[in-house]
């Protein structure tokens, strides 16, 4: 017999589908993993300096606060016990299977069969919770086969590489690049950053919560949840309505950017070549409070030339300029576009590759016409700008789990969305997405083929309440 659900992944992901799923009385689920222990994203980033750009409190299941975050902005290691505490407290550890890489998953007869490496499973629901950011890209450039030193991507931090005394090139100066960058800063006797495109930057003060903060947090939950409810607003309110491109809080988000810029960067050139010419949120906005200060120390340098190749002994641009460098570190980010990459997915009309040729689409990011009871977690179209994802995985995986609840009681269904609707709710998000701030460049991750394939549309707010009042019989087909 089948399980009746199969999870793929084990971030934040795939450890609330779990939770959902017991809390809705089905037991019957496994958790596949690639590695050998949970975590996702926050076991594979273990750079020095990595932690999150989402507050503390935001960034944690609802259902499970953490009155013990030490900082405002959480630290990564913090982060990836609260993943462990929330497993082992809830009881989904036992449903973990490790060490398996899922490579093909096939729908046949109203049964999916999931390959790994080693295994073959089956299962009635098949649900993806790889996220978006777990594949690794690493630019293909001339001659870095023939470079002498260390190098290796921030995903995959050697810890085992020496980088006291040593000359660092960092490539690139995105999320994880402002991270690590004031940390191999302390250890490096000359670190060049290289720039292909400045991002747009807002300071944050991260700091330790005091003792009385701590015990507000412990005892009394009202005030906890007030807290969090304020940060929310903030985000879904100032944030998002300069995504739409409200004037005030468009206004106001490119005067916090702005002021944190000329606050730390005095050097006209340098200022310069820091500042983004596109839209304000139309690229990720970044968040730090050490990136600019350690630009301005004397053994750091931005260089914007593009990258001509790489030589045994440093990095050549395209002026002729060779950066001497002892490592490289490739801080260049994820391939995020086209989904699910790495599994051959195949449905009742072909594989998911074919139906996906023109950009990756699923009714509420969740569900995609002819892969019947196929299930995504951080899909197409369900990426934030302004707000932590912890809250669109929840409402996802609530979702899931109350439909596959409902399906028990109607077994000769399945949930295949009709292709109109899924078509027609699509054509409405794109419509939409080409008014928003994302549209105003041409370039970014955000992207595939020229369209928006990753962000969501409208508030978090406006994605639960669909996701509530969604009705499950119009999505159904029989077996």
């Amino acid at each position: 017999m089948p399980n009746k659900v199969i999870i793929v992944g084990s971030g934040f992901s795939g450890i609330c589908m779990g939770i959902k799923l017991k809390q809705a009385g089905i037991e019957d689920f496994i958790i596949l993993e690639k590695s050998t222990d949970l975590g996702g994203t926050w076991r594979e980033n273990s750079y020095p300096g990595a932690e999150c750009d989402i507050p503390s409190a935001l960034y944690s299941y609802s259902f499970a606060p953490n009155p013990n975050w030490e900082h405002v902005w959480s630290k990564r290691e913090q982060i990836f016990q609260y993943q462990r505490d929330v497993a082992t407290q809830y009881g989904i550890t036992q449903h973990f299977r490790f060490g398996q890489r899922v490579s093909s998953a096939k729908y046949e007869n109203a049964v999916w069969t999931i390959k790994t490496q080693d295994s073959t499973y089956e299962a009635t629901h098949f649900i993806s919770a790889v996220g978006q950011l777990h594949e690794r890209f690493t630019p293909e450039i001339i001659g870095a086969e023939t470079f002498e030193g260390e190098q290796f991507h921030a995903a995959k931090w050697n810890h085992d590489a020496e980088l006291q005394g040593k000359s660092v090139a960092v490539i690139g100066s995105a999320a994880s690049a402002v991270q690590l960058i004031p940390q191999v800063a302390k250890q490096a006797s000359k670190l060049t950053v290289l720039q292909r495109t400045p991002n747009w930057m807002i300071e944050k003060p991260n700091r330790r919560y005091s003792t009385l903060e701590h015990w507000v947090a412990k005892h009394i939950p009202i005030l906890r949840k007030a807290y969090r409810n304020l940060l929310y607003l903030q985000a879904d309110g100032i944030l998002y309505r300069a995504l739409i491109g409200k004037p005030i809080s468009s206004w106001f988000v490119k005067k916090l950017v702005n002021r944190n810029l000329k606050k730390h960067i005095r050097d006209d050139d340098l200022r310069a070549r820091l500042t983004p010419s596109y839209t304000v949120g139309a690229k990720r906005i970044l968040f730090s409070d050490t990136f600019y200060k350690t630009l301005n120390k004397d053994h750091v340098e931005l260089e914007t030339q593009a990258i001509e190749a790489i030589e045994a002994r440093g990095i050549r641009t395209s002026s002729g300029r060779v950066i001497p460098a002892d490592v490289i570190i490739y801080a260049t980010g994820f391939i995020t576009n086209p989904f699910l990459k790495s599994i051959e997915v195949e449905g009742t009309n072909g594989s998911l590759k074919q139906a996906w040729s023109k950009g990756a689409h699923a009714y509420l990011g969740i569900n995609t016409s002819g892969f019947p009871n196929l299930h995504m977690m951080y899909g197409p179209n369900t990426n934030l700008g302004h707000n932590s994802i912890i809250i669109m995985i929840e409402a996802q995986a609530s979702y899931i789990a109350r439909n596959i609840k409902l399906l028990e009681e109607d077994r000769g269904k399945v949930l295949d969305v009709p292709e109109d609707i899924e078509r027609e709710y699509n054509i409405a998000i794109q419509k939409r997405l080409k008014d928003m701030v994302f549209s105003k460049i041409e370039h970014s991750w955000y992207m595939d083929q020229g369209r928006i394939t990753n962000n969501w549309a409208g508030s978090t707010w406006e994605y639960k309440k669909r996701l509530k009042n969604q009705e499950l019989q119009s999505l159904l087909t029989n077996i």
